[in-house]
């Protein structure tokens, strides 16, 4: 496709999405970016901004009107995703959307934590939408376990999961792969992304805690239940489809030098 497109990108000043937003302006493409907050950043050129919370879509169908694909990347732990992303496909099935592309998680369908399990209820709900549509499922993202250290390293001592590998991604990676997919045809669900790596989970907090110079004590932790054993199993992996490129020691290394 190489006709301008108008694109909508929801949670756009996100982590994934604000990337997605650059990514599409520096195509020249027409960017719109929705989210509870305005869109700030001194770079040009700039989307237009939308602040509408999708929780309640108050200003939802101004923010669609005249778009031609929405990528979703809206999306938080405590809840409300499956109504927000109900609201937005009726907004974009009145509005003439012609192709809708969720971002999801390696997993969501094998890993019984609640958070996945709206990620995947999301899915469905965007797969019979009506709309062309594309779904991508990625690993977690450098950022994410960055965070997730650095919250259990407020104690001395830092629980570690035993038995628990990740694949980290580059969120930088994953928005080049989600505005390559939303300037193409809906393709339903598109193979997997994953990192060029796999780590356990006592390389992933002695790799963060020694970038960070920080000396914590490693306890390993048995995960209970059905979400540990899925981790123990790998379920969270995508091995066949490691495409990324960036290593989380590159990721931890341009954080400590930026």
């Amino acid at each position: 496709m190489t006709e301008k497109t108008e694109i909508l990108v929801t949670g756009g000043t996100g982590t994934l999405g604000h990337a997605v937003v650059g990514r599409l302006l520096d195509g020249g493409h027409g960017v719109r970016s929705l989210s509870r907050h305005p869109h700030t950043g001194t770079g040009r050129p700039r989307p237009r901004s939308y602040a509408v919370d999708l929780r309640d879509g108050t200003g939802l169908a101004e923010a669609v009107a005249g778009v031609d694909t929405v990528v979703h990347c809206a999306s938080t732990p405590a809840g409300g995703d499956t109504e927000a992303a109900g609201r937005l496909i009726e907004a974009a099935r009145r509005a003439g959307v012609r192709h809708l592309v969720y971002i999801s998680i390696v997993g969501v369908d094998r890993i019984p934590l609640r958070y996945y399990r709206t990620k995947l209820a999301v899915e469905r709900l965007v797969a019979g939408a009506g709309i062309g549509w594309t779904v991508l499922r990625a690993t977690q993202f450098h950022d994410l376990l960055l965070e997730l250290v650095k919250t259990g390293a407020r104690s001395p001592v830092i629980p570690v999961p035993a038995g628990i590998r990740f694949q980290p991604v580059d969120s930088g990676e994953v928005a080049d792969r989600l505005a390559e997919l939303a300037l193409g045809r809906p393709a339903g669900r598109v193979a997997d992304m994953g990192g060029p790596e796999v780590l356990t989970a006592d390389e992933v907090v002695r790799m963060t805690l020694t970038a960070g110079r920080r000396r914590r004590l490693p306890l390993p932790v048995w995960l209970p239940g059905a979400t540990g054993a899925a981790l123990r199993r790998g379920e969270n992996l995508a091995q066949e489809d490691a495409v990324g490129r960036r290593t989380y020691a590159e990721f931890l290394a341009a954080r400590a030098g930026g």
